[in-house]
């Protein structure tokens, strides 16, 4: 069983920055490939970034490549997402979320094991 606790959600005005942290508990933290994903109201679910076991390797969804970037701590059993120029269009809930096996499914949400609670996200204009 792996523990997620997002934080650093609040609100921005556009083209500010914010820095979500997830922490993890529970296993080896390294064992773990991890993911971003966000929930906008009236929307479902969808892909915003990944990272590989290592950190070696990244994955963004092409509506935040070149503006959000995900890093991990291992010796922190921290994922970090550090989001600039955000803009209105990113207000959503942010949740992290686990899973042993990286693959290239990585932007599906069905392939990940734990997810953390979430945490919000308002951009103003």
């Amino acid at each position: 069983q792996v523990q997620l606790v997002e934080s650093g959600g609040g609100l921005v005005q556009a083209g500010g920055s914010l820095r979500l942290s997830c922490a993890a508990s529970g296993r080896t933290f390294s064992s773990y490939a991890m993911g971003w994903f966000r929930q906008a109201p009236g929307k479902e679910r969808e892909f915003v970034a990944a990272i590989n076991r290592s950190g070696g390797s990244t994955y963004y969804a092409d509506s935040v490549k070149g503006r959000f970037t995900i890093s991990r701590d291992n010796a922190k059993d921290t994922v970090y997402l550090q989001m600039n120029s955000l803009k209105p269009e990113d207000t959503a809930v942010y949740y992290c979320a686990s899973r042993r096996v990286f693959s290239s499914d990585y932007a599906l949400s069905q392939a990940y094991d734990y997810w953390g609670q979430g945490t919000q996200v308002t951009v103003s204009s």
